[in-house]
């Protein structure tokens, strides 16, 4: 059998292999390999991307995750240069976090971007933009003085629970390419993870400085019911107030006064500030006090600019609120709570913590009161029940004695048992003017009273008098506090104070004994156990002393106790006519 001319030779009856078939195969191989490898770029590409999704949202700390995102995204879009704008709420950007440019880099570009150009763009406009040069783009405004040269451009924002939280910002793409839609894509999806990470890390931001602020209730609180008076609990409230907030001043007025409409500085906190504690305050001269005293309730306004007369007025304030202690049974307050300006504004949030920690401040303030008023009623009621006893029991039982005894002496013929048994009876007399006065100091109140009271004011005058040597006893009868006022009780302080001081200093005594009798007459006493006025010493104050009964029309004498050592200053005046006769 005869084979076709040309025919190539087969072997076994079978054709040889194309040539074509072998180069088609190499293209295929060549294809496939080049789609693997593409396929293990996008997996590694997706991988990084998941990596950054779980570099971004575990972090809590604010700062810490914003950086962590700018880092991620530069480093997905392989991009040399990368940046954070955040939004201000007033408009622009609040803050720029960037990565890429060094310290001496940023220290030579001066302030910030303020998101105008390009940056604005992506503020009014935000959605996605891709500039392939940015100093061709409409938008562009150029780049300050020592800021490195930008070429490519990426920009997303970033969404907070639908709301533009900031804007990423990616430049200068690595190798001299540019960003394609495939980065646009994985910034679009690392945004979107961003704004989660961003809005768990604001809520536990939020939620660990409520934490804060519930804890600082507590600790004010627990202080009040440890004891702590309202008055240091108010410093505490304004110490924790300036930490918290970080304020630079933070002042707790009390009032108004119903008289002139003035409020009065009770509390302060704030470095290098003059202490202010103790200045009336008209709410006209403070703008934020006058502010909360008009409406009732919180305020936030900026002190630049506005005239001020109040409390540290030397330094420029800006930033401020003021807010109400809104209290049933304590005084009436306002907070006010100041950023020097220039400064930093308080932000939205800080303002209802105020307010709510005020709430809880005053709650805390009204029980404390309560609970000092009932401990205060039960020492009143105790203190009632010890007179009624002094006075029922033991001073009848004391003048029943002095009465038999006094019955007794006029049946004595002994003239030593007779004079001993009126001294016991003197004696006993004495011992029921000690409880007389004791029985009205246990019905003297406690607190603001006391600077009212002159049966106070002679007690503390002969304590602070005689000193430690000189064993006193102070004896007080009739209506002592209602009768002896204004410049008369003034007149009996100062008479008490030069008499009890001469027995201390210049009769050697052990035992001084003031009286004062208040009838029609005031009449005061003071003995001692001396040896007596020496002559050689001055005696401007005893004459001093009579000048003031002569002006009265009354006497001031000084002379020998009687029935043995010491020294007798009788002052006595009448009592001032009253106006109604």
């Amino acid at each position: 059998m005869v084979e076709p001319a040309g025919a190539p030779p087969a072997a076994g009856g079978e054709h040889p292999p194309s040539p074509l078939a072998g180069m088609r195969l190499t293209e295929l191989l060549g294809e496939v390999q080049e789609r693997l490898s593409a396929v293990a770029r996008t997996q590694e590409r997706v991988q990084d991307l998941l990596d950054a999704f779980l570099s971004v949202t575990t972090g809590l700390d604010l700062d810490t995750t914003l950086r962590q995102i700018v880092e991620a995204s530069t480093r997905l879009v392989d991009a040399r240069y990368g940046a954070l704008g955040v939004l201000d709420p007033t408009g622009g950007l609040g803050a720029f976090i960037t990565v890429g440019l060094d310290d001496d880099v940023q220290a030579t570009m001066g302030h910030l971007p303020e998101g105008k150009g390009v940056l604005g763009q992506l503020i009014t406009d935000p959605h996605p933009l891709r500039i392939a040069e940015l100093s061709s783009h409409p938008a562009s405004v150029g780049f300050p003085p020592g800021h490195p040269p930008m070429h490519t451009f990426l920009g997303v924002p970033v969404l907070v629970r639908g709301t533009v939280f900031g804007n990423l910002y990616m430049t200068e793409k690595r190798g001299g390419g540019q960003f394609t839609a495939e980065d646009t894509a994985v910034l679009v999806a690392l945004a979107g993870a961003a704004g989660i990470a961003i809005d768990n890390a604001r809520l536990f931001e939020q939620g660990e400085l409520r934490r804060r602020w519930t804890d600082a209730v507590g600790d004010v609180r627990g202080a009040l019911l440890n004891g702590m008076s309202p008055d240091e609990a108010l410093h505490l409230v304004v110490d924790r107030v300036a930490d918290l907030a970080a304020a630079d001043g933070v002042w707790l007025f009390t009032g108004p006064d119903s008289g002139d409409g003035a409020y009065e500085v009770r509390a302060q906190a704030g470095d290098g500030l003059v202490d202010s504690t103790g200045r009336r305050l008209h709410p006209d001269d403070a703008p934020a006090l006058g502010a909360v005293h008009a409406a009732g309730e919180m305020v936030a306004l900026d002190m630049g600019g506005i005239p001020y007369d109040g409390p540290n007025r030397h330094v420029p304030w800006g930033s401020t609120l003021g807010v109400p202690l809104r209290s049933i049974d304590a005084r009436a307050a306002v907070l006010v709570v100041a950023r020097r300006g220039g400064g930093a504004p308080f932000d939205p949030a800080v303002g209802p913590l105020v307010c709510e920690f005020a709430d809880q401040v005053a709650l805390a303030l009204d029980m404390a009161t309560r609970a000092q008023v009932a401990r205060r009623l039960d020492v009143y009621e105790d203190r009632d029940r010890i007179a009624r006893d002094l006075h029922d029991h033991v001073i009848q039982r004391l003048f029943a004695a002095g009465l038999s005894l006094q019955a007794t002496t006029n049946r004595v013929h002994d003239v030593a048992i007779h004079q001993r048994l009126r001294q016991v009876v003197g004696q006993l007399d004495e011992t029921v003017r000690d409880i007389r006065t004791t029985i009205f100091d246990l019905h003297t109140t406690d607190g603001a009273d006391h600077g009212e009271s002159l049966r106070r004011q002679v007690l503390d005058v002969v304590t602070e008098t005689a000193g430690e040597e000189l064993d006193c006893t102070v004896r007080m009868s009739g209506a002592v506090d209602n009768l002896v006022t204004g410049d008369l009780a003034g007149e009996v302080t100062a008479v008490v104070r030069e008499g009890v001081s001469n027995a201390a200093r210049h009769s050697g005594a052990r035992h001084v004994t003031v009286t004062v009798d208040v009838t029609d007459r005031v009449v005061l006493e003071v003995r001692d156990d001396g040896r007596g006025v020496d002559p050689t010493v001055a005696r401007s104050g005893l004459r001093n002393l009579a000048e003031r009964a002569e002006r009265r029309g009354g006497s001031c004498t000084v002379r020998p106790v009687a029935d043995g050592w010491g020294t007798l200053l009788r002052w006595e005046v009448p009592l001032p006519v009253s106006p109604n006769g």
